[in-house]
């Protein structure tokens, strides 16, 4: 029972890593940065969680594990203000 963190750390992995694929897919069709930018956000948080479950790590409290966190959350949060700040965003107000 003591092998658990690491195999379930290693499957949200991977999860993260599908998530990202899929977002590229969906870059690759519409060219829109927003889903690179998510799949980048996706792919950090893959390789960060990867590299916990693999090394055995004393401490993951350590200010350089929320590093990946930043970064990932930085992505995911640069791509929504872009989307939103875009001029072709979809305006639904009243011209008049």
């Amino acid at each position: 029972m003591t092998h658990l963190g690491p195999v379930l750390g290693g499957s949200v992995a991977a999860c993260s890593l599908v998530v990202a694929l899929f977002f590229l897919k969906f870059w690759r069709r519409t060219s829109d940065r927003f889903f690179l930018l998510f799949a980048a956000a996706f792919a950090v948080d893959a390789g960060s969680r990867f590299l916990i479950a693999a090394v055995a790590v004393s401490d993951t409290s350590e200010p350089m594990y929320y590093v990946s966190r930043l970064v990932t959350f930085g992505l995911i949060l640069t791509a929504i203000v872009q989307k939103n700040a875009s001029p072709n965003a979809n305006d639904t107000s009243d011209p008049d």
